[in-house]
């Protein structure tokens, strides 16, 4: 292919955004997009094909180069807006695009074959062969607010023309309307209003993109068919078909390069965002240079981690894992501050970045407390965006898409959420407004005619001590919490402990009592003589009625593998989210012992180490959505991912060292490299985590479980020059490894856990791995294990 060569760096180390491979995760509900963007980008320029979050490794064509996208999500209306495809062919009345027929420009019709080679996903970086239309090579770049892409002809084409498709986007994201307009002789402008994210609300992106040569001819497209010479077209959604063909001569040059950005506040701001990121002197950066300051923006992020040892292609995993945690959420405010809230009233971040697309029900386990870690000043803006959305919309988010709240997933997420960002410094000095807004959404619900759900199921909830399970309350969105009782209360505990620490610490002591004994409310809907035939065990969380019932189905037994009251999952997967009260929820399941035979059942772990290497594929739940009627541990969604820690707050460590190890199993240097949905980076993160050898424990609580990490080395370049470093020789193994002592600066460690205060001042964390593990060896004792932030009390206490 005639690419120009990817950048080597000096010295001979290796480049860290050419190590990454952004194909990992287009593959088995991955929703990766193998495109570009920069860390955090508002634009990305990726394929969109026939699967409804972009593209999918083995899609049988590429439609366009959509502006718009997010990585991992399990939604499906996603972005691709304003699709952009190179090709050559006749355009005019019986051609090849025939401009008598509206339908002979629909993208599932005109969509080119191609060919990927293995290097052509890489960070900030993505480059494909169109095999038809005698053959086009297509290159993506993005910054932060702008994106290039340069087309290639084939040798022997006279005339290339470039399709904007504005009518149509991802395969199930709606357009509702459009319009396009061609400008002079070297530029396309026009808006986009979609109807996004599993059935959300209207919101609009307006965009511009100029070409580095004048077009030789032009014409637009629409219910009328095409017109050559027009420069301007609107359509509605009953119209599909909308957009603007562009001809360029190639007899002088065979490539065009195209420059683009996007704003969701007017197109003043994507002209702004242009002319600010992608000219210099008023002239168009070249591809090449974008292309390089794409780059290097990510070698600059990824180079705040490096790890040692391993294979090539565990450090290929590991930074596109980085990679991908460090795409979302993405930057929100125009060059020139301004950003659309969530009032749609027009707003300006002075001196900060605004950011919008918040999967918070995804990111509080894992991602959220990567950023706070590595990316403090971005963690900062994080929270003060969604101060913003508070202040604005009169509410915090459940899952923020652009300037409003789609609702979408249950229980409590923003209170974890923010309650960590306080706990690693993010809110220094808006502690009083982020206190304000979380009480506000943990006693309150918004009134009726407010977009936000907030905690929807509160009035139960407050009263009664559970949330009521009823299918039947209406729902703002596609999700509430009442429809999935039983978990959003587990949710609504875990998230009242983690406010009372935030309470506590600011002086609020009454509310942190009442929050605290809140923390127990998992104890209402666990039902003790609930038993399971199948597995010997008795004892489980079950959705309650509003009259105090448990809940019974037609059957008149209620399984605890079954799919009533618990989003994304069943009992068994949600029994154990009781991080606050790990020693209560033991005397719940018969003691320390029976819990660590229940939590063996749940991971197979018989299997887990008679095959190491294969065990977690066989054993454990295996499709992306196969959320219902399951016992087994589930390695592709979120409910779950805290449960391997839980065997070290049971003094059983080396069982956490078992199971981590088989779930890495599971990330590889393939397509379908990525457990489940990526989540916005969220699985990324977990992997990240049980990689470098610490882990969050309970959201809020601050504290950092140790366990083995899988590179001899991790190096972590911490705020104010800080430098925490790893060490763990012979990490990485096809056996698990175990760990015999830890030390912190050279003393002994024998707690299994750490604050992430001191982590975060930087040092030496050493760890001595065993090839057997020692039940009476590190960590086994009560007192290295943490104590309960929210031990339970009397029910009577937590109303």
């Amino acid at each position: 292919m005639a690419f120009a060569p990817a950048p080597v760096r000096a010295g001979g180390s290796e480049d860290l955004a050419t190590l990454v491979n952004t194909f990992i995760g287009t593959r088995d509900e991955g929703n990766t997009f193998p495109g570009a963007s920069a860390p955090f980008g508002m634009i990305q320029v990726s394929p969109t094909g026939s699967h409804y979050a972009g593209w999918r490794d083995g899609d049988e064509r590429i439609r366009g180069f959509g502006r718009s996208y997010l990585s991992g999500a399990g939604c499906w209306e996603q972005g691709g807006q304003v699709s952009v495809l190179p090709v050559t062919g006749v355009i005019g009345p019986g051609g090849d695009f025939d401009t008598r027929n509206a339908d002979s420009f629909d993208h599932r019709k005109y969509g080119a074959r191609y060919r990927h080679d293995p290097d052509g996903g890489q960070a900030g970086y993505y480059r494909v062969r169109l095999t038809d239309y005698g053959g086009i090579d297509v290159e993506a770049t993005a910054l932060a607010r702008a994106a290039a892409e340069r087309y290639t002809w084939a040798p022997g084409a006279a005339t290339g023309h470039v399709l904007v498709d504005v009518g149509q986007a991802n395969e199930k994201h709606r357009v509702i309307g459009s319009e396009i307009r061609l400008v002079g002789d070297r530029a396309v402008e026009g808006k986009v209003t979609t109807l996004s994210f599993c059935g959300g609300h209207q919101y609009a992106t307006w965009f511009r993109i100029e070409f580095d040569r004048p077009f030789a001819s032009f014409g637009v497209w629409g219910q009328a068919g095409g017109t050559p010479g027009a420069r301007y077209s609107m359509e509605s959604e009953y119209e599909p078909f909308n957009g603007a063909w562009l001809s360029f001569d190639l007899a002088g040059a065979r490539s065009v390069t195209a420059t683009s950005a996007i704003s969701h506040v007017d197109l003043e701001g994507a002209r702004a965002n242009l002319r600010a990121e992608a000219k210099r002197d008023g002239r168009l950066l070249t591809f090449d240079a974008m292309r390089g300051a794409a780059q290097q923006a990510w070698r600059d992020a990824l180079s705040k981690v490096r790890v040692e040892g391993g294979s090539r292609d565990d450090r290929v995993v590991f930074y596109t894992a980085l990679y991908h945690a460090l795409l979302q959420p993405l930057t929100g405010s125009d060059a020139d501050g301004r950003y659309r809230g969530y009032d749609d009233a027009i707003h300006v971040a002075d001196g900060w970045t605004y950011h919008e697309f918040f999967s918070l029900w995804d990111t509080y386990r894992s991602q959220n407390q990567l950023l706070a870690l590595l990316e403090p000043r971005r963690a900062r803006d994080i929270g003060r965006s969604l101060l913003a959305i508070d202040a604005q919309g009169g509410w915090l988010p459940k899952w923020g898409y652009a300037d409003f709240d789609t609702n979408t997933m249950t229980g409590d997420p923003v209170t974890p959420f923010l309650v960590d960002l306080w706990r690693y410094g993010a809110l220094d000095g808006r502690e009083d407004a982020a206190w304000a807004a979380l009480r506000r959404n943990a006693w309150e619900v918004p009134p009726l005619l407010s977009r936000s759900e907030g905690r929807a199921g509160n009035a139960g909830y407050l009263r009664d001590g559970f949330v009521v399970f009823d299918r039947t309350f209406p729902a703002k969105g596609m999700d509430v919490d009442p429809h999935n009782g039983g978990s959003a209360t587990l949710e609504y505990a875990l998230a009242d402990c983690a406010l009372a620490q935030m309470a506590d610490a600011l002086g609020k002591h009454d509310d942190a009592a009442a929050l605290r004994a809140r923390g127990g409310n998992w104890r209402n809907v666990w039902d003790p003589a609930l038993a399971e035939p199948e597995s010997g065990f008795t004892g489980f969380p079950r959705p309650r009625l509003a009259d105090g019932a448990w809940f019974t189905p037609p059957t008149g037994a209620y399984s605890p593998r079954s799919h009533y009251g618990f989003h994304e999952g069943t009992a068994w997967q949600y029994q154990w989210l009781v991080p606050q009260d790990v020693p209560g929820l033991a005397r719940a399941m018969g003691g320390r012992d029976a819990m660590a035979r229940r939590l063996d059942a749940f991971f197979a772990y018989d299997e887990l180490l008679a095959d190491p290497a294969n065990a977690a594929r066989k054993a454990w739940v295996g499709g992306a959505y196969s959320y219902y009627g399951q016992y087994r541990y589930n390695p592709n969604n979120e409910p779950t991912m805290h449960v391997p820690t839980l065997y070290s707050l049971v003094g059983q460590p080396w069982k956490t060292a078992t199971v981590l190890h088989a779930v890495q199993t599971l990330f590889t240097n393939a397509p379908n490299g990525v457990t489940g949905n990526d989540d916005l980076g969220t699985m990324s993160a977990f992997y990240l985590f049980g990689a470098m050898g610490f882990s969050p424990l309970m959201p809020g609580s601050g504290r950092m479980l140790l366990h083995p990490p899988r590179f001899d080395r991790v190096t972590l370049e911490l705020e104010g020059g800080r430098r925490l470093v790893v060490k763990a020789d012979g990490a990485r193994s096809p056996q698990p490894r175990y760990v015999a002592s830890v030390a912190l600066d050279g003393k002994p460690q024998a707690a299994t856990w750490l604050p992430v205060e001191r982590l975060m001042q930087g040092g030496k964390l050493e760890y001595m791995l065993s090839e057997r593990p020692d039940p009476a060896g590190w960590g086994t004792r009560k007192e290295d294990i943490p104590p309960a932030l929210c031990a339970a009390v009397d029910p009577a206490q937590s109303r």
